[in-house]
């Protein structure tokens, strides 16, 4: 008799980026010149980050199965936040935990969580000093995320897999919706992200309900973050209010279909990032200086896009970086009356010079 169907449905997600990983690792080795006399570099490392709860404990046991029959070496990582009493014995737990699963080596990590954020990275931000101010969510989000990278890069790990669910994608796309973004950030959370594609969700097709029933089934305990339920943060009451109430009105299916949303999204956002790299070298000139003419041209979802890229390489912050922003880029483009220069976060400025476009640190 087979696995249950959900010890079975996170298994086969793991095991297809475990595949991935493995394929990525044999290509990099034969790209690599090794002497006849040297020994075969070592499997890769996989780390699992884990909080302890049902998503993230589905996810470690199901790459503690998997793991040994690919050659493959599996660790773990938690993330002591300390925003809750007695933060740390639970991360000790935790670590107990994904030791009896089999994963070596497992680390738990301290960190501070602080409320600036100067940069974009993994979907996310990481804090540091002269930055935005960010909510207590983004912080920890942040803290978070700079600890993983430490942790991956300590171990040599080839990828650290991350427990998001359909429900967190379908959440994150209803967040970008409320703030008013762009394509990119209705394309939620990517199955791949980070530097060199550190970054691994295998769960994005899975639903939550499926980790939590993987779990019972296999006698796991799990860990219920009261910060999931506390309506002082905006995506629990998204979970717990925004998203049922949007069932209720329109009927079961509303996850998937945001999730849906998020993949298609990103698919049209990743061909307009394409385009505006391809085009941001047609409209500067010989000194590299954008021209505002050229610039006009384009269709505005790549001149926006343009401006970006220009904006992030004199200096300012992705992270901080908003819609706004390039919007008040884009009036000197489009909608010239003499205004004066505009200025963007990292004290970079745009101003428009005759028919250029000077965008440079202030």
């Amino acid at each position: 008799m087979g696995p249950h169907p959900a010890v079975a449905a996170i298994r086969l997600a793991v095991r297809r980026v475990l595949h991935d990983l493995l394929t990525e690792h044999h290509s990099a080795t034969v790209a690599l010149p090794h002497a006849p006399s040297h020994e075969p570099p070592p499997p890769p490392l996989v780390l699992v980050a884990c909080s302890g709860g049902a998503d993230s404990m589905a996810l470690a046991s199901a790459l503690a199965f998997e793991s040994p029959k690919l050659g493959i070496r599996a660790g773990g990582v938690t993330v002591d936040h300390g925003l809750q009493p007695g933060s740390d014995a639970r991360a000790e737990e935790v670590v107990q935990r994904l030791r009896e699963l089999g994963l070596d080596p497992v680390d738990s990590v301290a960190v501070t969580v602080g409320r600036t954020s100067s940069n974009a990275a993994h979907g996310a931000s990481y804090t540091g000093g002269g930055g935005r101010r960010v909510g207590p969510e983004a912080a920890a989000r942040d803290a978070r995320y700079a600890a993983l990278d430490t942790a991956a890069e300590r171990h040599g790990a080839t990828a650290v897999l991350l427990g998001h669910t359909r429900d967190d994608q379908a959440e994150t796309v209803l967040l970008g919706l409320a703030r008013g973004s762009g394509i990119r950030s209705l394309s939620g959370m990517a199955a791949v992200s980070g530097a060199g594609g550190r970054y691994r969700r295998p769960f994005l097709q899975l639903d939550r309900q499926t980790a939590r029933k993987a779990c019972m089934v296999q006698s796991l305990p799990v860990w219920d973050d009261p910060h999931n339920a506390d309506p002082a943060y905006t995506r629990s009451r998204l979970r717990h209010e925004g998203l049922p109430a949007l069932e209720k009105a329109l009927g079961k299916g509303v996850v998937e279909a945001l999730a849906r949303t998020a993949q298609l999204s990103r698919d049209d956002a990743d061909a307009l990032d394409a385009w505006a790299g391809r085009a941001e070298a047609t409209v500067r000139d010989a000194t590299g200086v954008l021209e505002c003419a050229k610039l006009y041209a384009l269709p505005p979802a790549v001149r926006r896009r343009v401006l970006r890229r220009a904006a992030i390489a004199a200096g300012a912050p992705a992270g901080s970086l908003f819609a706004r922003h390039i919007e008040e880029v884009d009036r000197l483009i489009t909608g010239w009356r003499g205004q004066g220069a505009i200025n963007l976060p990292g004290k970079v400025v745009a101003q428009r010079q005759g028919g250029r476009l000077v965008i440079r640190q202030g």
